[in-house]
């Protein structure tokens, strides 16, 4: 009878010593309270997604991620494979679900085919119509290389200020496609950290746009009604993709891959010889790489790379370069607005980051504030979808000079 207890209770310790719990609450001064912290951070974003509605699409799959990755003794991810220079079969043979899902991040596979489904959601007449709208697109992402250099000033080497950087463009696909090319794993800064802090600002934009936009214009500026759009054609609408693609993949190499599919997908839309294709790039194939990208990002919040005060200059500098981008926004649309005399609402220059159609709608509703019958929608929409453009190639130049 003794012996049969001895044999149940070393069965039972060492159930205890495999669980998860063992690490959890006997490690917990030497690393377990991260863990728990981090599991509590994970719920605490699951009830925003779904309480809230924050995101979501993307931030229940990062959240869910950011629980299995914290999750002690599960070995789904593993971190260790990922640092330095990378060798994929070992990731093949030796990593978890996780690991494999993340392969297509790193290998810049999930971004790209996002800007795909993107790209057949996308009409980009507004910009067609008014072209003047990609001055607007491209002053918004004046924030991001604001930010990039304030953070190399405050000790963020150059790989990791231009991750933290591209938040500005309040792109989460394009945010995830840098950092996975420039990070290596091995500083207190992931992909995780980025993804993460640029999702949480973008679902913040109508918190953190309307007091800038109301700051930086005046009363009268905000009342300005512009005239209505011309019809743009259908020839317009197909050649606009393939022009777009041609220059800026000539000027910018780096960027062809994100700006390559997002005018595929809207040449796809707008042939309208393609349509079982443009249902399956937005809906099925986007709804499948949503999932795989949110859950594989996810698995790189590990506690280590998110409890440290480097996430905490993450998160700082990303409401900074997002702010900045607005700011730029607006100080051009009221540029355009003086050399105009007045034709231009500088309301419409906030939308300038890549943030649809959200920071349009956010351009609608302050100017509605001021005249309920102005209607800026569509004139919005213009340096919206052209902040989308702009982010893909301010990414690509930051690849250029540090990739």
């Amino acid at each position: 009878m003794a012996e049969i207890l001895n044999i149940f209770a070393e069965t039972m310790k060492g159930l205890w010593l495999d669980s998860g719990l063992s690490a959890l609450f006997m490690d917990f001064t030497d690393g377990g309270w991260k863990n728990l912290v981090m599991i509590c951070v994970a719920l605490f974003c699951m009830w925003l997604a779904i309480a809230k509605g924050f995101e979501p699409l993307l931030l229940l799959p990062i959240s869910f991620g950011m629980l299995l990755t914290n999750l002690p003794y599960a070995e789904m991810y593993h971190p260790e494979l990922w640092t330095g220079e990378i060798d994929f079969g070992n990731v093949l043979h030796d990593g978890g679900l996780l690991d494999i899902l993340y392969l297509g991040v790193k290998l810049q596979i999930f971004p790209p085919l996002i800007f795909l489904g993107i790209g057949c959601m996308t009409d980009f007449s507004p910009l067609i119509a008014n072209p003047k709208s990609f001055l607007l697109g491209a002053a918004a992402q004046a924030g991001i290389f604001f930010t990039f250099v304030c953070a190399g000033a405050i000790g963020f080497d150059a790989l990791e200020a231009a991750s933290i950087a591209i938040i500005g463009g309040a792109d989460g696909p394009t945010a995830i496609y840098v950092s996975s090319k420039l990070l290596s794993g091995e500083g207190s800064v992931s992909t995780g950290n980025i993804a993460l802090a640029a999702y949480t600002y973008m679902a913040l934009v109508p918190v953190i746009q309307p007091p800038l936009m109301r700051l930086f214009t005046t009363k009268k500026e905000r009342a300005v009604k512009m005239e209505q759009l011309r019809v743009v054609s259908k020839t317009e609408r197909i050649i606009f993709p393939i022009a777009v693609t041609l220059i800026i993949s000539l000027l910018v190499p780096s960027a062809a891959p994100l700006v390559g599919m997002l005018m595929f997908g809207n040449l796809l839309k707008e042939s309208g010889v393609a349509a079982r294709l443009v249902d399956t790039a937005q809906n099925a194939l986007m709804n499948i790489i949503t999932i795989f990208l949110g859950v594989s990002v996810g698995a790189t919040t590990q506690a280590d790379k998110i409890i440290n005060w480097s996430f905490l200059g993450v998160m700082a500098l990303g409401v900074v370069a997002f702010s900045l981008g607005t700011i730029c926004g607006i100080l051009f649309g009221k540029i355009m607005y003086i050399a105009t005399k007045g034709k231009v609402n500088p309301l419409i220059g906030s939308a300038g980051v890549s943030a649809v159609p959200m920071a349009a709608r956010i351009s609608q509703k302050v100017g509605a504030e001021t005249d309920p019958t102005n209607f800026l929608l569509m004139h919005a929409m213009g340096p919206n979808v052209a902040g989308v453009i702009g982010s893909a190639v301010a990414a690509g130049v930051l690849l250029a000079v540090l990739g």
